[in-house]
């Protein structure tokens, strides 16, 4: 009965260290599509005011854990029966998210002065209004990271697919609850930079103490940091839409073939994110809908 019991720790303490071992590699692999997941999700999460940052992360981080909860079983029933399907699935997503990315540079180009009059009313807008942006803004955040973390779900699968189906249980939910934990975690340092910075700059009563220039330094930055995670959310959009169609549509990567993979992917992502940006305002203008 010891000896039974034994035996049992020592399969799972074995099963443990395969899904350690095989978690390194799978993180490996999809580092570069944890960092474009960072940097969407930052940008998406910032641009509230500060006393919502928290709550508006959670929000975010909760839809997130449920997409994860929703994906994880999907994903290993479509791999087993339905292999093709994941494709299907893949593209679709590259669509949105070449959509979201194509729809914040067309923006950034012909409406920018717009965006900047809209902003100068902001003081006139209701409670119920800045709540309902708010949670406009946090659904779209959830979108899109259900979006990514199928991305990221099936790379991962796809580096362990020649493991036991407890090891691709195991490494896949790793690399899952770390797309979740870790990435808002530090989503959550980055949007509450400033607040750090004033309570280093509140520290003493001095004023010119190493804690106020570091607390200077990290107010002053943010919105820079901001800015630029504004940019690198839009390229993440574009690059891993793009990414999904050069690897998955066999037409795109052949035309593209000759171009270096970062350039082939943007220029596919940015391509097609355009046609369908100009094919849904299309829609928009014959339904009479007004653009968002």
């Amino acid at each position: 009965m010891a000896s039974g019991f034994f035996a049992l720790l020592d399969d799972i303490a074995s099963l443990m260290d395969d899904v350690a071992s095989m978690s390194k590699v799978a993180g490996k692999k999809t580092a570069g599509i944890l960092g474009d997941d960072l940097a969407v999700n930052a940008e998406k999460a910032s641009g509230f005011v500060s006393s919502r940052e928290i709550p508006v992360l959670w929000a975010i981080s909760k839809g997130s854990l449920l997409n994860k909860l929703i994906i994880l079983p999907a994903v290993f029933l479509l791999s087993a029966y339905l292999p093709k399907a994941i494709t299907v699935i893949l593209i679709v997503g590259g669509l949105y998210l070449a959509y979201e990315g194509a729809e914040k540079v067309w923006h950034y180009l012909f409406h920018r002065h717009e965006k900047k009059e809209v902003k100068g009313k902001g003081e006139v807008l209701s409670k119920k209004e800045v709540l309902d942006l708010e949670k406009k803004k946090i659904r779209s955040a959830i979108v899109t990271d259900f979006i990514l973390s199928v991305e990221i779900i099936i790379i991962a699968l796809s580096t362990v697919l020649d493991q036991s189906f407890e090891i691709q249980i195991g490494v896949v939910t790793v690399i899952a609850l770390l797309a979740t934990v870790g990435v808002y975690g530090i989503v959550a340092l980055i949007v509450r930079m400033d607040d750090f910075g004033y309570r280093l700059i509140n520290l003493n009563g001095e004023d010119n103490s190493i804690s106020d220039h570091i607390g200077r330094f990290l107010v002053n930055a943010l919105p820079k940091v901001i800015r630029g995670l504004e940019v690198i959310g839009t390229l993440a959009l574009l690059l891993v839409a793009g990414g999904i169609f050069v690897h998955n549509i066999h037409s795109i990567h052949d035309a593209l073939h000759f171009m270096p993979s970062l350039l082939a992917e943007f220029l596919s992502g940015l391509v097609i994110g355009l046609l369908v940006l100009f094919l849904v305002m299309g829609l928009k203008r014959l339904t009479g809908s007004k653009p968002e």
